[in-house]
């Protein structure tokens, strides 16, 4: 797929740690004002990817490139262009709210009124002026994450990068994030998340579904539901390897076993329902249909449930 007015650039991109390679030859880019989600459970290498284009750590293979700048030659000039929420809330819950964003603002060279005003200027924008002298202990959960995004906003950078924004939010803070997200990338501000939610990605332009460190799939949510080929169907039985096999001789298509169930995709899937209880009744104990959802595509291109995958260690994901 052709990207015109390309942010950011990976191009195959590698990354160890001792011995365990978390990221494998990733590539994609990345367009202006688009939100791009990484998607994947925890392990699949997109908390890695993150820190890597937010020059947290240094790239050891492979090139990454904002807005034409290079991550490994100019990582000074690219954190200048870089708004960073990570997963970890990052502001001192003893300062009141507008003194946070005050010395986060010092950190990029700000200063005076015009650090003060734009402060301001941010945190009317996100709802927040009523809350510049409170304390930011005394803030709900959502309310935090929207003063971390003030902070990393407040520089005015092209592009926003985020680690699990949504973590530990409500379903209304995390609406009221996402339509922030939407208005800052109508203005044209670019915006790479990682996120373990489906329901999440959902909401993005693009996906990259991540697997162990490398992206099984990339495209936009309808796309990517969409290259299934129609419902997927879903059967409990007590022998899945036997009657996957079995369905795979009778109909020359190509069923998989996932989680003691056999899935498979067809179009007009309600017509199979019947064909499937006549043909192999004795053994199916239920069948399920419905829509691909991205755990279908996650499923039909790696061969695992979305959440079967967990690491050790979850700062090496």
């Amino acid at each position: 797929m052709m990207i015109e007015n390309t942010t950011l650039s990976i191009q195959d991109v590698r990354y160890r740690y001792g011995e365990n390679e978390a990221v494998r030859g990733v590539s994609f880019d990345v367009a202006e004002g688009e939100i791009f989600a990484l998607l994947g459970p925890n392990g699949s290498g997109k908390t890695t990817l993150f820190r890597l284009i937010s020059t947290l750590v240094p790239l050891q293979q492979g090139e990454i490139t904002l807005l034409g700048t290079s991550v490994r030659q100019q990582p000074a000039a690219v954190r200048g262009q870089l708004g960073v929420v990570f997963q970890s809330p990052s502001i001192d819950k003893k300062l009141k709210v507008l003194e946070n964003l005050l010395h986060h603002g010092r950190l990029y060279g700000l200063g005076g009124s015009a650090l003060r005003r734009q402060a301001m200027a941010m945190l009317d924008r996100l709802g927040l002026a009523d809350k510049a002298k409170d304390y930011c202990e005394t803030l709900s959960g959502g309310q935090r994450r929207r003063v971390e995004l003030a902070q990393a906003m407040l520089h005015q950078p092209r592009m926003l990068v985020l680690d699990e924004p949504s973590t530990g939010l409500d379903p209304g803070a995390r609406s009221d994030l996402w339509r922030y997200f939407t208005g800052l990338a109508e203005e044209g501000v670019t915006i790479v998340l990682t996120t373990h939610l489906l329901e999440e990605a959902e909401r993005a332009c693009r996906i990259a579904i991540m697997h162990q460190g490398q992206v099984a799939a990339i495209d936009t949510p309808a796309a990517l539901q969409a290259s299934l080929g129609g419902d997927s169907i879903l059967i409990r039985t007590a022998e899945p390897q036997a009657l996957a096999e079995a369905i795979r001789k009778q109909w020359d298509c190509q069923p998989t076993v996932v989680d003691g169930a056999v899935r498979f995709e067809q179009p007009n899937g309600h017509e199979w329902v019947p064909r499937i209880v006549e043909a192999f009744g004795e053994q199916v104990q239920a069948i399920t249909l419905g829509k691909p959802t991205l755990e279908d595509v996650f499923i039909a291109r790696t061969g695992h449930r979305f959440l079967e995958e967990t690491t050790t260690d979850e700062t090496h994901s």
